[in-house]
């Protein structure tokens, strides 16, 4: 009765592909919620840069005598002094401004771009442990079988025994493995247990939340010119990353540039004279020379070192192309390898051995064949299994990292 519940309970749980978990990722993880909130705010941002200076406005005494007596009309003279009220306005050079905010608005999509790395690695991880879940499964099915056959041995050996036609030394064997196996089949479910919170917290969703995996997998086609160079460049986030980095460097130095271009304002002076004196005003125009030698050094330096900054850009993209291009390869020589492997383990050593083990287990139904012989072709098909499996887990897990390494959603 209980393990009709507990397979009833398998049986409902939601299926979920590896498409879904990524669909999922690329919704609901934080990561990439936070990058395009950053992503917005450098777009408020760079609405900033076309603002003007603020106007300044003065008011106080203008030429007005320290002795308050001459302030007053004397001898048919007006008296001295006045009260001035001055206002001033800068006025923003436009080619500064439309290059201030053409390098304020790209810094944005810097934190676009790194949103595919961050799904990228999201998404290793995800495969990874998807792939992991979906080995486990198949061992646990071996062990399923295993158990069956090793109670078959045994209930088969007391039988034989209690009618003293066959010895109880391999019983004992076969009860060991019994334990093994069931052993084994508990840490493996806690495995399970472990890749579901794995996947879960990645898909960002409560990590009690039940599903199980689609076990069918598919080999994914690679081949050698995706790891050239050309190939990468198209391909790879982290450096479009870069690249987008550069196109910013570039527009911050024209930004840098521009600052050095001269801004123009006016100044307005009104005076209201003491006693007699006639209302006054002054209008004057004002330029800023940041060209000249000593106001022009911290711009100039700003710029030289932004082409430096790219220079060193540069280096990092080929260094990260040349390593993935590496990677890459390393990766597929040892995939393929697996994938040779594998094939022999699927159509001749596993294929030879069970039918080694049927034999020996007809031959056991028809007296002709001990336990112990029985139980030592079981053994090996068992090992050999287990073996297969540890070899197409390491398999999936280069897809994985291949995937990674090219991109590949």
């Amino acid at each position: 009765m209980g393990l009709l519940l507990v397979t009833s309970v398998a049986m409902s749980q939601q299926i979920l592909t590896m498409q879904q978990v990524q669909s999922a990722i690329e919704t609901n993880h934080p990561a990439l919620k936070m990058l395009d909130a950053e992503a917005r705010s450098m777009n408020e941002e760079a609405k900033g840069a076309f603002s003007w200076m603020p106007p300044e406005l003065v008011a106080g005494f203008f030429q007005t005598p320290y002795n308050p007596g001459r302030w007053k009309a004397m001898n048919g003279q007006p008296g001295m002094g006045a009260f001035m009220v001055s206002a001033q306005q800068m006025f923003p050079n436009k080619k500064r401004q439309h290059a201030e905010f053409a390098y304020m608005n790209a810094q944005s999509s810097v934190a676009i771009q790194k949103k595919d790395v961050v799904v990228n690695d999201l998404l290793f991880t995800a495969r990874k442990n998807y792939y992991d879940w979906i080995v486990l499964e198949k061992k646990l099915n071996v062990l399923d079988e295993n158990n069956r056959l090793l109670k078959f041995m045994m209930q088969s050996a007391e039988i034989r025994y209690k009618n003293g036609l066959g010895k109880i030394s391999a019983y004992y064997k076969a009860k060991a493995a019994l334990a093994n196996v069931e052993n084994m089949q508990l840490l493996l479910q806690n495995e399970i247990v472990q890749k579901r919170i794995s996947i879960n917290t990645v898909m960002n969703r409560s990590i009690e939340k039940m599903f199980t995996v689609d076990t069918n997998y598919i080999w994914y086609d690679f081949n050698r010119s995706m790891f050239d160079s050309a190939s990468l460049m198209n391909q790879r986030s982290d450096i479009k990353v870069i690249d987008r980095m550069m196109e910013v460097n570039k527009l911050e130095r024209t930004a840098e540039l521009a600052m050095l271009k001269p801004e123009f304002g006016i100044q307005y002076n009104h005076m209201t004279g003491w006693a007699k004196q006639p209302l006054m005003f002054s209008v004057m125009g004002m330029v800023k020379i940041p060209l000249a030698k000593w106001s022009s050094k911290m711009n100039k330096a700003k710029a030289e070192s932004l082409v430096w900054q790219n220079e060193a850009l540069q280096n990092q993209q080929q260094m990260i192309i040349n390593e993935a291009s590496g990677m890459a390869a390393n990766s597929f020589t040892e995939l393929e390898l697996k994938k040779k492997q594998m094939k022999l383990y699927e159509e001749q050593i596993i294929p030879a051995l069970r039918r080694n083990f049927q034999t020996m287990q007809l031959g056991y139904e028809q007296n002709t064949e001990e336990l112990f012989e029985l139980f030592d072709a079981w053994e090996a098909l068992n090992k050999t299994q287990m073996d297969y499996l540890d070899q197409l887990q390491e398999g999936l897990r280069m897809q994985a990292e291949l995937m990674k390494i090219l991109e590949i959603k």
